[in-house]
């Protein structure tokens, strides 16, 4: 199995290490990730320069550029072969509801499946613990249950991990994506030129956050895991706007 992982924390971070390290033994694993944390890049694509790679000591390439250009440098300019499976991650704090709108590290794995590979992005979500290894332990148990029963299907799979030990993990649910209030205000600043500057708020707490939603496996201690689609159509509002049009 060969597997290209990727991130939007940066080559350098220790969620990217661990993941890594927990896939090694089971693929031909190959890291293609940022230079620099680009954390809430989305989608996008750096299309006003020139994009470089280059290869760290470990053996991890990084560009400089973003989660999405990385994977589709990776997959459409540097890799001789078409990747298996395309693992983000792990990302360091959640991505569900709302956030996956916005995360860097959804999209790096958004990418891998608009190429036509398997993909999923696997997020910590916790209290500051770190415990990238309890993730990187699910990330192999899913990279491995894919290997043995594989998906006909085109999957993008959304996976969140409590940050606690693996043994006190309750186990995994299938979930829908949850809903955030409106971010905080941004916070003003004034930089020593006596210029103001705005920092973007916080993300909103949990609205929608009910049994069956991403929120509430991961506050039970269950891994969430949420198949994505990209079709942003809204069909039962076509009649709707159909009907406005003619009005």
């Amino acid at each position: 199995m060969r597997i290209l992982l990727s991130n939007d924390d940066g080559y350098f971070a220790p969620g990217l290490l661990a993941l890594h390290k927990a896939l090694i033994s089971l693929a031909d694993v190959t890291v293609v990730a940022p230079q620099l944390d680009r954390s809430g890049a989305s989608n996008s694509l750096t299309l006003d320069r020139p994009l470089s790679l280059k290869k760290a000591s470990n053996g991890f390439f990084y560009v400089n550029g973003t989660p999405t250009d990385c994977v589709h440098l990776a997959v459409t300019g540097m890799l001789d072969h078409l990747p298996d499976l395309v693992v983000s991650g792990i990302n360091h704090g959640a991505n569900m509801g709302d956030d996956t709108i916005y995360s860097g590290t959804v999209a790096a794995a958004t990418e891998g499946f608009l190429l036509g590979i398997p993909s999923m992005a696997i997020s910590l979500s916790g209290e500051g613990r770190d415990l990238f290894d309890t993730a990187g332990r699910v990330a192999r148990d899913l990279v491995e249950r894919y290997f043995f029963h594989p998906i006909k299907e085109a999957i993008l799979l959304n996976v969140n991990v409590p940050d606690i030990a693996y043994e006190d993990l309750q186990g995994i649910e299938v979930t829908r994506l949850g809903k955030r209030h409106k971010a905080e205000p941004v916070v003003k600043a004034i930089n020593p030129r006596g210029e103001t500057q705005y920092w973007i708020g916080a993300a909103g707490q949990a609205q929608d956050a009910g049994p069956g939603t991403d929120f509430y496996s991961v506050t039970t201690n269950h891994v969430s895991i949420t198949p994505l689609q990209l079709d942003l159509t809204r069909f039962e509002q076509m009649s709707t706007i159909s009907q406005w049009l003619g009005a």
